[in-house]
């Protein structure tokens, strides 16, 4: 069931990716290996990725909400299982897991396309070039 809007998803998406930069040192497990970069990597990945896509909070508009949304699960994916992957689970793994797990939530509950009135929006201002 899909009932998050994509404008709260995009910022949403702008918090989750500042929160994942920042998680090493807010739950204080930044060692400098990979569970410090993991979360660091995906969150400017998420940023980016929200910046590039066409909805409503998006900047240069080149990717799909649907594309966005099947990264956004694979994204999670590997985050929730990267302390496995990567063999830092003894040391941290619950921010990593829940961070994915929130991700993959995200990514199955949020609307496919962007609302109405954006769409009207845009292609309004695509005739008016």
């Amino acid at each position: 069931m899909r009932f998050i809007p994509t404008r709260f998803h995009g910022i949403l998406d702008y918090i989750y990716g500042i929160l994942l930069i920042a998680s090493p040192w807010i739950f204080d497990f930044a060692a400098g290996g990979a569970e410090t970069w993991v979360p660091v990597v995906i969150g400017a990945m998420v940023l980016l990725q929200t910046i590039m896509t066409d909805f409503e909070v998006g900047i240069f508009k080149m990717i799909p909400m649907q594309t966005h949304l099947l990264l956004d699960f694979g994204i999670g994916v590997i985050l929730a299982l990267s302390p496995w992957l990567f063999g830092f689970a003894d040391v941290v793994y619950t921010p990593h897991l829940i961070f994915g797990v929130f991700s993959m939530l995200a990514s199955l509950t949020t609307h496919r396309t962007p609302s109405r009135a954006y769409k009207t929006n845009v292609a309004h201002e695509e005739t008016m070039r």
